[in-house]
């Protein structure tokens, strides 16, 4: 199996991204090529810091780098000869099996959608996030953010694609597909809202309906489907909410020192805790719907989550997660067909 990985993406790189790929390639045995795409020296430094790398390893040049600031469609086309297009190149010319990218999302949504297209029949890809809950399973939200944009057709398309990735990935037999909404009520929504339940209803998913923002983490269905700008604002507001706790936690703690006490017998289920909610333990969101594996990492990915995400790329190529949603998406044809983007 060979995987590309951009070097040059994210808040940490390229020290954090290489590292994390030396970990994923020292780890996976499965991995017979990992291709670290990027600015040359930057990244032989690095490796060098790192005590050298296994000859699995290679290093692909790229002249330029997509920053966090650059608008994503325009860079893409701009800068051809970025980190992120040359790694993509490598997934759509054959020379690899998959691609992990973390830093700028949109960059990577556009060029994976410019340089790999999409799967035959597929309309706009979704960015299926797995959220912690408290039921000990994750909970897939798809789009979190490829296709602010949708039509009815497209969401049926998102809950096709995470149905399948529960399955194959989250081991899911039987995925409970619900659509966000303002109430539980058939007749709660607006109009996207409302046709895209009735398409719902006939689709081939198992679909309980209607859910709200508050059954998210309740692990109420195992597929929540939304707009990519619905998705987006739920994924910052559940980050910000989290930042927000840990600082009045902490100025609790410090207004009274006795409470310190408190938390070392704390301390174990808090570490845990800290575990399972971090993105870290997932490495990245999976790009469904483009013709090839692609993750996209966190911005502020470190080793760890560059590490996961590699796996994860590993684990859906090895599934044949794409194979999966097209077979899913044959099933309830005429109604999910499309143009590819």
């Amino acid at each position: 199996m060979r995987i590309a990985v951009d070097a040059m993406g994210g808040d940490y790189a390229p020290q954090a991204i290489v590292e994390g790929a030396l970990l994923a390639v020292r780890e996976c045995p499965d991995i017979k090529c990992l291709y670290l795409v990027g600015d040359e020296q930057a990244i032989a430094a690095e490796i060098a810091r790192c005590g050298g790398a296994p000859d699995r390893v290679q290093v692909r040049h790229a002249s330029e780098v997509i920053g966090m600031g650059d608008s994503p469609a325009t860079a893409v086309r701009r800068k051809k000869d970025s980190s992120i297009n040359r790694a993509m190149d490598l997934v759509k010319n054959g020379e690899a099996d998959a691609v992990f990218a973390a830093g700028n999302t949109g960059a990577a949504v556009a060029s994976a959608t410019l340089k790999m297209r999409t799967l035959e029949g597929i309309r706009r890809p979704g960015i299926a996030v797995a959220m912690p809950t408290p039921a000990e399973k994750p909970v897939l939200l798809i789009d979190g953010g490829a296709t602010p944009d949708c039509t009815p057709e497209i969401l049926m398309q998102f809950a096709i694609m995470g149905t399948v990735y529960s399955q194959k990935v989250l081991r899911q037999a039987t995925p409970k597909v619900g659509l966000m909404s303002v109430g539980t009520e058939e007749a709660k929504g607006n109009a996207l809202s409302k046709e895209t339940f009735e398409l719902l209803e006939c689709a081939p998913i198992h679909f309980m309906g209607n859910v709200e923002g508050h059954d998210l983490f309740e692990g109420v269905v195992d597929v929540v489907v939304c707009d990519g700008f619905t998705g987006n604002v739920i994924l910052k507001t559940s980050e910000s909410v989290a930042h927000a706790i840990k600082k009045w936690l902490r100025r609790e703690l410090v207004r009274n020192p006795l409470r310190w006490l408190g938390t070392l017998l704390l301390w174990g289920g808090l570490r845990s805790l800290r575990r399972k909610t971090s993105q870290k333990t997932y490495g990245g969101a999976p790009l469904l719907g483009v013709n090839g594996i692609c993750i996209i990492g966190h911005g502020s990915s470190d080793k760890i989550a560059a590490k996961n995400g590699i796996l994860q790329a590993v684990q859906a190529v090895k599934l044949r997660v794409n194979e999966a949603i097209v077979a899913g998406l044959q099933k309830c044809a005429p109604a999910s067909e499309g143009t590819p983007a």
